[in-house]
């Protein structure tokens, strides 16, 4: 586990279900973070050892955030260890065991924000007190910045969809007032994170495929 520095931790993990031989995608991106005396783990996977280590950061009120449904991972065990509850897309709540905490994507905890996005169940997460986006899937980091990443070969005719559909259902989050992009595939953007985002939706599309 790696402290950040501004009350962010972050560790990775191996991809639980996805075992591609290249590195990128092999491992996942987690995160803790403090905010106002309480935590957010963001799309939590951890095995013993992690869970030893965030005994030592977690502390008050807990909030699992899940970026996306399939980044359920270890969010039930999360809250069976430290208390809370999970908040995400609707579709969290059927992926988690019957009884489990769950708060929805509205009106959360901490000051948190789950923005939105136009077509996608993705659901980026807004942390106020560090100036931060976390994102799930589609925003990952790539050479110290960050770009969109198809889930098919960039075409002509992806590209042409990117420019107008892709890439303005993520415009919004230009409004955000974010300077970290906290992202669970490639490195976190810790400075100037809007205006890498920016640049990403005005810049070509990305596509990687590990084999």
């Amino acid at each position: 586990m790696i402290d950040l520095g501004q009350g962010i931790w972050r560790w990775t993990l191996r991809h639980p279900e996805w075992h591609p031989r290249t590195e990128f995608g092999a491992e996942v991106g987690c995160y803790a973070v403090h905010v106002d005396g309480g935590t957010v783990l963001i799309d939590p996977l951890f095995d013993g050892e992690i869970e030893r280590e965030l005994d030592t950061v977690v502390t008050g009120e807990v909030v699992v955030a899940v970026t996306i449904p399939y980044h359920v991972r270890s969010s039930a065990e999360a809250v069976g260890r430290w208390g809370g509850t999970i908040v995400g897309h609707p579709d969290v709540e059927r992926r988690l065991p019957d009884g489990t905490p769950f708060g929805g994507d509205e009106d959360l905890p901490l000051g948190l924000v789950m923005h939105r996005v136009t077509r996608l169940k993705e659901r980026p997460l807004e942390i106020p007190a560090i100036r931060a986006l976390a994102f799930g899937d589609r925003v990952v980091g790539v050479d110290g910045g960050l770009r969109v990443w198809l889930d098919r070969p960039v075409t002509d005719k992806r590209r042409e969809w990117f420019r107008t559909t892709g890439a303005p259902a993520l415009q919004p989050l230009l409004d955000v007032d974010f300077d970290r992009a906290l992202v669970t595939h490639g490195d976190p953007v810790l400075s100037g994170a809007r205006q890498a985002l920016e640049d990403a939706l005005t810049g070509e599309p990305w596509y990687h495929r590990p084999t």
